[in-house]
């Protein structure tokens, strides 16, 4: 067994991570990448109590997936997406699905009964490996900045950047399971960086 990274980048604060509420497509276990599906009712109701949690906190950043959901998720909770301290950040779009956009697992394991996204990927989008290097570039922002940030994005994509925070290989977000609505926090500890709160 080897021992946790110690050369990695450390926050100066918290990263706060959000998944957005729940979509039509998210109830069914529908691929949702890059199809821009608006929150249901449930999901409105949800992200609205969110907005309590993250009131509390100060924030000296924030990172937003352009995708419409997480925008609204991030609008209900009370997030301001608007002024110099907020981004939307292209790296924090989900997952391409490719020609797997739409289906289930259920659907796809109909013609492939041994595929696993976290190892095969998705025929015309991305692999483990291409979320992991987007990632990646977000993990180095959160960490330059000058305090906590919240990240309001997709439950595969964070998923991944659980398992990149810990240092681990993409394909390490299988084991990181994340309801929509879901908070998360990371920090570090004792010069490590380690996940203090998971899906919350």
């Amino acid at each position: 067994m080897t021992d946790p990274p110690r050369d990695q980048p450390l926050p100066r604060g918290e990263v706060w991570l959000v998944r957005h509420a729940e979509t039509a497509w998210s109830k069914v276990g529908r691929h949702t990448g890059r199809t821009d599906i608006p929150l249901t009712d449930v999901g409105r109701a949800a992200a609205r109590a969110l907005r309590p949690r993250l009131a509390a906190e100060r924030f000296a950043a924030v990172r937003c997936s352009p995708l419409g959901r997480a925008q609204e998720t991030a609008a209900l909770a009370g997030i301001e997406l608007l002024g110099p301290h907020a981004t939307l950040d292209p790296d924090l779009l989900e997952w391409d699905y490719g020609d797997y956009e739409g289906v289930t697992t259920p659907g796809i394991r109909e013609t492939r009964p041994d595929w696993f996204l976290w190892r095969d990927g998705c025929p015309g989008g991305e692999q483990a490996v291409d979320v992991g290097a987007r990632v990646d570039r977000v993990i180095a922002a959160a960490c330059a900045a000058d305090g906590d940030v919240l990240v309001v994005a997709h439950g595969h994509l964070l998923r991944v950047l659980g398992a990149r925070w810990m240092g681990l290989a993409p394909q390490h977000g299988a084991n990181l399971v994340l309801d929509t609505g879901g908070i998360c926090v990371l920090g570090q500890e004792r010069g490590v960086r380690a996940i203090r709160r998971w899906g919350a």
